[in-house]
């Protein structure tokens, strides 16, 4: 039985990977934030603390044998501080934890972010180099932390990154209800010439290639300090995608656009402002919206099938299925 943590365990994805642990007799433990006692009542020990403060993170990391690092500040804007003390900090406590209390094994969520920039991406493969600028604090912090996580392999500590796009599904807490709320609002509109495809990843899929992953990461595997982009297996037209959830949750399907060009002038001017007159929200567009709504933004998984099996089981009809199966009771 192998003694396995997750940070951010009570949360979307995280939660997916717990319940794939225990079905198969792992003894689990997460770290949160807050307190999840329907976790504890699985019988979880759930650990609460700050990714900042590396005694939590030690207490929580003692004694296990492999941690998932699931944890991170996500988000389009806001102070870059507050996104490096999470992602950043957080993750080198982690590391530094681990390598004291000898975890033989650390899985790192990424994200495709850390590879985007500002130009399209069709089928791009793990050889895409890190942007030499972001647009936005988000990526930014996670390819430093993903940096950090891969160049930690070594003998005493294996390490890999799993890169998941757009994770959406049942319990999604970020993704689809925030397309819902927008388009109800009427703050969404099509952006860019809606020919754009990008991957998405339904839940389980994103979190069966953790656990993969995790299997596979044994020394002299090619598994060991590597990154992996993951995703369902076709990627999806973004805006049919959009219009097909809003319909069916009988929502007026998009027909208003806006250009790329257009809408990359607003969001930089929006960002101006916010910066300059330090407004609290987020803006309604800034240059990283703009380019992930009007940009193709695609991956080849073939590494992750090559290196070890991900072949995901939830195909996008499906998915949608139990995800509008989920909002329905929601």
């Amino acid at each position: 039985m192998a003694n396995t943590l997750v940070t951010g365990g009570g949360g979307f994805l995280g939660r997916h990977i717990v319940n794939l642990l225990l079905e198969r007799g792992d003894n689990v433990s997460v770290l949160n934030r807050s307190s999840y006692h329907d976790l504890e009542k699985l019988g979880v020990t759930c650990f609460t603390g700050d990714l900042r403060n590396f005694e939590d993170v030690s207490k929580a990391v003692d004694g296990k044998d492999t941690v998932f690092h699931v944890a991170a500040k996500a988000g389009i804007w806001g102070p870059e501080e507050d996104y490096f003390g999470i992602n950043v900090t957080g993750t080198e406590n982690i590391l530094k934890a681990c390598k004291e209390k000898n975890v033989s094994k650390l899985i790192y969520t990424s994200s495709p972010s850390v590879a985007f920039g500002t130009e399209a991406i069709e089928n791009g493969d793990e050889s895409l180099p890190y942007p030499t600028e972001y647009l936005t604090a988000y990526p930014k912090t996670k390819a430093i932390a993903e940096r950090k996580v891969l160049e930690a392999n070594d003998s005493s500590l294996l390490t890999c990154a799993l890169r998941p796009h757009l994770i959406w599904g049942p319990g999604d807490n970020h993704l689809v209800p925030r397309i819902l709320e927008a388009a109800r609002s009427g703050k969404l509109m099509i952006v860019g010439d809606r020919q754009n495809l990008v991957d998405v990843t339904y839940v389980e899929n994103g979190a069966l290639a953790h656990i993969q992953a995790a299997d596979k990461l044994v020394k002299g595997s090619p598994v060991c300090g590597q990154a992996y982009f993951i995703g369902d297996a076709k990627p999806v037209n973004l805006w049919d995608w959009v219009n097909e959830l809003l319909e069916k949750n009988n929502i007026t399907a998009l027909n208003k656009s806006i250009s790329y060009n257009k809408a990359k002038k607003v969001g930089a001017v929006l960002e101006f402002f916010y910066k300059t007159f330090r407004l609290k929200g987020e803006p309604r567009m800034t240059r990283f919206i703009a380019a992930q709504l009007a940009k193709s933004h695609y991956f080849s998984h073939q590494k992750a099938f090559d290196h070890f099996g991900f072949n995901p089981k939830i195909d996008n009809e499906e998915g949608l299925k139990r995800t509008l199966k989920w909002l329905k009771k929601a």
